[in-house]
């Protein structure tokens, strides 16, 4: 997998966390936007980055069992990661928080749960001919640079791109899903 197809992964893998990040933006007052946005960057790019090498240590035991199926298995992963991103950005979200607490604590618990996605696309990952550390550095990297615009994007924009943006990353995720497939059954 090329560098274009992982970052385009990492792009729709970042968007969980840049949602959350935009959020937290619409809630950081000028004086902590840059603390807000670094730990935002920090907490969810290592998870972001760590989830897919821990995905990936799982998927790699089942290789030599399912190689024959394994492009299907990336593009079933991928088309379910990105359906339910795109699901839950139309049923949208009627019990967002008014105040965001920005604890450790909390900012732990937001990094889990927006990169069990990542921990699902390194399953996928075991199957395919990707360099994991590569794929995770890019992936996190990625992470990192989104969420601390996004904190900033929220700051200044407020609203407007909130809704949008689970929707353009659970897009991103089935379109590869979609070119993962192709290129297998096309033989490239």
């Amino acid at each position: 997998m090329n560098f274009i197809s992982i970052l385009m992964i990492g792009i729709g893998l970042s968007m969980d966390a840049f949602a959350v990040s935009l959020t937290m933006g619409l809630n950081t007052s000028k004086d902590n936007r840059l603390k807000i946005a670094l730990r935002s960057g920090l907490f969810f790019g290592i998870f972001q980055g760590l989830m897919p090498l821990i995905g990936w240590a799982l998927g790699i035991n089942f290789t030599e069992y399912i190689q024959a199926i394994d492009h299907w298995i990336a593009f079933a992963l991928l088309s379910f990661i990105g359906g339910k991103m795109v699901y839950e950005s139309i049923k949208g979200d009627e019990d967002e928080e008014k105040e965001m607490d920005f604890s450790y604590k909390r900012f732990l618990i937001l990094a889990i749960a927006t990169s069990i996605d990542a921990l699902a696309v390194g399953v996928s990952f075991a199957f395919l001919s990707v360099n994991i550390f590569y794929a995770a550095i890019i992936i996190a990297c990625t992470t990192f640079l989104l969420s601390i615009i996004a904190v900033y994007i929220g700051r200044a924009f407020g609203e407007i791109l909130k809704s949008k943006s689970e929707l353009i990353g659970g897009i991103i995720l089935v379109i590869m899903g979609i070119k993962i497939l192709i290129e297998h059954l096309s033989g490239k």
